[in-house]
């Protein structure tokens, strides 16, 4: 891997404090990145995030609730690439990019007002928690 991916990775890690997806902490505490899809990385600074928070000043709260949550679907994601066998690595990035689903659909829930893409962000919940499951218990199962 390159140094700059690494250094990106690390940077990452580090800014996003937490390998959980940022959601309520109901469904934070039923639904915890799968340990065997983290990675092993040292960290080496917080630069690839600087001009991001100063940006999240200007947002509204459900901006901010969208980036924290994208944030961290996006470390996670990371993380699965680093995964030597890619099956593992598949199955962990798509365990993190449902999170990140999730995540956005909880923000509509919280903050939307129209009842179509409320059902829809429901429906989003509903589908990606299913996969979720089955993709953690197949990485529990198959990974070394």
């Amino acid at each position: 891997m390159n140094n700059v991916l690494k250094t990106v990775l690390a940077a990452s890690l580090l800014s996003a404090g937490t390998f959980a997806i940022a959601a309520p902490a109901s469904a934070q505490s039923a639904m915890a990145y799968p340990d065997k899809c983290k990675s092993d990385m040292s960290s080496g600074g917080d630069m690839a995030m600087q001009g991001h928070n100063m940006q999240m000043a200007d947002m509204t709260d459900y901006q901010k609730e969208s980036m924290d949550g994208m944030k961290a679907m996006n470390m996670n994601m990371m993380q699965g690439m680093m995964k030597k066998d890619p099956d593992v690595s598949f199955a962990c990035g798509m365990i993190a990019h449902h999170m990140g689903a999730i995540s956005m659909a909880q923000v509509e829930l919280k903050y939307g007002d129209n009842a179509e893409t409320k059902a829809k962000a429901q429906k989003i919940i509903d589908d990606q928690t299913k996969e979720i499951k089955e993709l953690t218990a197949w990485v529990e199962k198959e990974a070394k």
